[in-house]
């Protein structure tokens, strides 16, 4: 108390009087519900949020609807049975097994009124392909004049062009196709780049591409198409091509490189083998290169050798043997060993024996004094 008084005696002003006051308040009084100054303040409670109206739909509204969404199963009238790659597939080799049961349908469970075999969905016997010849000759209409070839390759051939598809070691794939006519909606043509092993073979991508999409192809340079969708397209009476929702795992095909040629006995196969392995290569192949050139070179090379040994690394040896299945076919010739990235290919008995006869047939010119 004697401290209490002291201090107050010392107080001249009321100011100091007043903060005197507040501090024996401070001690003396119970600060339960007592709130000090500058104290963060509670946050303000938002206000709950009105639920918004659900939309009522028209009746025209739902028309729309019915009219944008595709009907279920799609029914395609294109004449052809699809399959996931056109043109790396061999219709004459049936496989001999199946990674996957059949009823697995890449397009989705009745989303197609057509049956997936394993390896395509095979069309109905009902269409008639006359008709779809015709429709495809109406929509090119007239010959392109060469003029109009001029300029309409000038705009698509160049690396710059926005409207080009890549085409890898799929080959021309069903939703490739479907991918062209997106293109055609605002183009007249696009242009398609092809890479790897494709490539061995020009000639037949270039006819699947005009067959399944109906397009026409006005300029071909190596590797590079440009594929005119013709005169008369129609983007609203387009075919219908449904797409594919998964790639199909590949069905299980015979081996291709038997442990004893056709025509050799086992020691004369490996010997070949090992010879082949020291062979000089007669080119090197790169990882999704242009091969254009690799069935003419091997052709020249069976002149005057009976093995060609392909230097592949790098590659992979699942080109290596897509590799080996297209040269078998297009030179043709007898692969006999992939080993290490390396591709052995024998030119075969057959062409031994018309070599001979062709040397034996073979009458020297005279000479002319």
């Amino acid at each position: 108390m004697l401290s209490i008084r002291r201090s107050l005696t010392l107080a001249k002003e009321p100011k100091d009087s007043f903060l005197l006051l507040r501090n024996l308040q401070a001690r003396f009084v119970s600060t339960e519900n007592y709130d000090p100054p500058f104290s963060p303040l509670s946050k303000p409670t938002k206000p709950p949020k009105e639920k918004k109206k659900k939309k009522i739909k028209t009746q025209q509204d739902q028309s729309s609807e019915l009219v944008n969404k595709p009907k279920i199963p799609v029914i395609s009238d294109l004449p052809f049975d699809f399959k996931y790659s056109y043109s790396e597939t061999n219709p004459a080799i049936e496989p001999i097994g199946f990674r996957e049961p059949k009823r697995f349908s890449p397009f989705g469970p009745g989303r197609l009124d057509r049956k997936w075999t394993g390896t395509s969905a095979l069309a109905s016997p009902e269409i008639d392909q006359s008709q779809w010849e015709k429709e495809r000759a109406r929509v090119l209409g007239e010959d392109l004049t060469e003029d109009e070839v001029t300029e309409l390759v000038e705009r698509y051939r160049h690396s710059d062009c926005s409207r080009q598809i890549n085409l890898g070691k799929g080959g021309v794939t069903h939703n490739m196709i479907d991918d062209i006519h997106n293109h055609w909606k605002k183009a007249e043509a696009v242009r398609i780049k092809c890479l790897g092993v494709p490539t061995l073979d020009m000639d037949n991508i270039s006819f699947h591409l005009e067959e399944k999409s109906g397009g026409k192809i006005v300029y071909r340079q190596i590797n590079i198409l440009v594929l005119y969708r013709g005169r008369n397209y129609d983007l609203k009476n387009r075919p219908i091509i449904p797409l594919m929702l998964w790639k199909p795992y590949p069905p299980i095909y015979p081996k291709l490189v038997k442990n004893v040629a056709e025509g050799l006995t086992f020691e004369e196969t490996k010997e070949m083998r090992n010879r082949g392995l020291h062979y000089p290569a007669l080119m090197k192949l790169t990882r999704n290169g242009v091969y254009v050139n690799v069935v003419g070179r091997v052709r020249e090379e069976f002149e005057t050798e009976d093995i060609v040994r392909l230097d592949c690394t790098h590659v992979g040896m699942s080109d290596c043997k897509r590799i080996g299945v297209k040269l078998k076919d297009l030179v043709p010739c007898v692969p006999i060993l992939f080993k290490d990235e390396q591709i052995i290919l024998w030119r075969g008995k057959r062409n031994v024996e018309e070599d001979i006869v062709t040397l034996s047939n073979f009458d020297p010119p005279t000479m002319i004094l």
